[in-house]
């Protein structure tokens, strides 16, 4: 009987004891392991938007219309967005939103009067993917400091652009951004 009651008391100095381990500490564990998985994750897919563009009559009319109504910092390429990571809050990431003339041809093979830009991990991985499903890939990969492109059209005929990003050729470029 005095040893359990010598034990007893034992656990119960121990459970009272501060370990050093909250509910914020566990938190904290909790999403560094989110982040390790998610930079560890390079299943081909999308991961955001990376750009909105169309077409327009007078580009900058409509830029500076966008930049005078609803405050959208612009440049000759149009405004580029910046908002963080879900995975990463630290990390700050963009989005690029531009106008162009309606008779340019960067939206051909598609009509359409838009185009819209993916955010993708493994632009590699989605095009052997694109092969076996027959989706139309209409260039190969470019690369740029700011990261990689390709384009692809759905079935409907709009033309897709797939960025695989190097957002830190944004944040060292010291460009105006639209927060």
């Amino acid at each position: 009987m005095k040893n359990f009651i010598i034990l007893s008391s034992l656990i119960l100095m121990l459970s009272s004891c501060d370990t050093g381990r909250t509910a914020k500490t566990e938190k904290s564990e909790s999403d560094s392991l989110k982040i390790i998985q998610s930079e560890m994750d390079t299943t081909p897919k999308v991961t955001g938007i990376g750009g909105i563009f169309f077409r327009s009559k007078n580009p900058k009319e409509v830029k500076e219309w966008y930049a005078k109504n609803l405050g959208l910092v612009t440049d000759e390429y149009g405004s580029t967005f910046e908002f963080r990571n879900a995975s990463r809050p630290d990390e700050v990431n963009y989005l690029q939103w531009s106008v162009f003339d309606e008779k340019t041809k960067y939206f051909d093979p598609s009509e359409k009067e838009f185009m819209i830009n993916y955010r993708v991990q493994n632009l590699e991985g989605l095009i052997r993917q694109f092969r076996e499903n027959g989706v139309t890939i209409l260039d190969s990969i470019e690369e740029y400091d700011y990261g990689k492109f390709v384009h692809i059209m759905d079935p409907e005929g709009n033309k897709i652009e797939l960025w695989e990003p190097v957002d830190k050729g944004f944040d060292d470029s010291g460009k105006a951004t639209t927060k």
